[in-house]
């Protein structure tokens, strides 16, 4: 079965960095897709960004310019480099997964989800 493992949340002042990872299986990672989203307090789910297995990223717009996705076909895992973090990036960050090829920005499209991981980022 498919698993998704969020990891490397915590607590960061405003300015400062985190790196996410998720790790994947019981996929065929090669040709799958792999996107991060965030859920803060109150709020619906945001995408934050998807990298399919050509590497071609896409950014949410309230991300672009800070925050990075790369992924390691080798080791299935995908990170998340968070740098110049705001108070409004609080959230709980989750990792989920398609089979195939996909740009897709929307919750819709991916299929399989971790459970995420907490970042909280104070002022």
């Amino acid at each position: 079965q498919v698993q998704l493992v969020e990891s490397g949340g915590g607590s960061v002042q405003a300015g400062g960095s985190l790196r996410l990872s998720c790790a994947v299986s019981g996929l065929r990672f090669s040709g799958s897709t792999i996107a991060w989203f965030r859920q803060g307090p109150g709020q619906e789910r945001e995408f934050v960004g998807t990298i399919p297995w050509t590497k071609s990223v896409t950014y949410g717009d309230s991300v672009k310019g800070r925050f990075t996705i790369s992924r390691d076909n080798a080791k299935n895992t995908v990170s998340l480099q968070m740098n110049n973090l705001k108070p409004e990036d609080t959230a709980v960050y989750l990792c989920a997964a398609r089979g195939d090829y996909t740009l897709g920005t929307s919750i819709s499209e991916y299929g399989f989800w971790g459970k995420g991981t907490q970042v909280t980022v104070s002022s």
